[in-house]
């Protein structure tokens, strides 16, 4: 079963690149509702081939039904973002180009 993801709007703590959150941070609520737990969560400069180190915290899973705030101090002055998560079957679902300015959420849904 191949599961997508869609845009919707919701909020926890997830992930920095670095450091605390600052006015530049981007951040936005990251929603399982897919049926399947959330084991890792990337993000990539649209303009680059390679994406971050797995975001999630050591060990953690986000279980379908629940939800997390994520945000991204990279210290970048853009707003697009491709966004990779890979459930714990293995499957993954990639969504290109995301404004996380405008996001607000994305809900992961089967």
């Amino acid at each position: 079963m191949k599961k997508t993801g869609s845009i919707l709007a919701g909020s926890i703590l997830l992930a920095s690149f670095c450091g605390t959150a600052s006015a530049e941070d981007l951040s936005f609520t990251l929603i399982n509702s897919s049926g399947y737990d959330v084991v890792e969560f990337h993000v990539s400069d649209p303009q680059d081939d390679t994406w971050s180190d797995n975001l999630m915290p050591d060990g953690y899973v986000l279980p379908d039904g629940n939800y997390v705030d994520v945000i991204i101090a990279d210290g970048a002055d853009y707003c697009e973002y491709d966004l990779r998560v890979v459930w714990d079957d293995g499957d993954e679902h990639v969504e290109y180009g995301s404004d996380i300015c405008e996001l607000g959420e994305w809900e992961l849904t089967e």
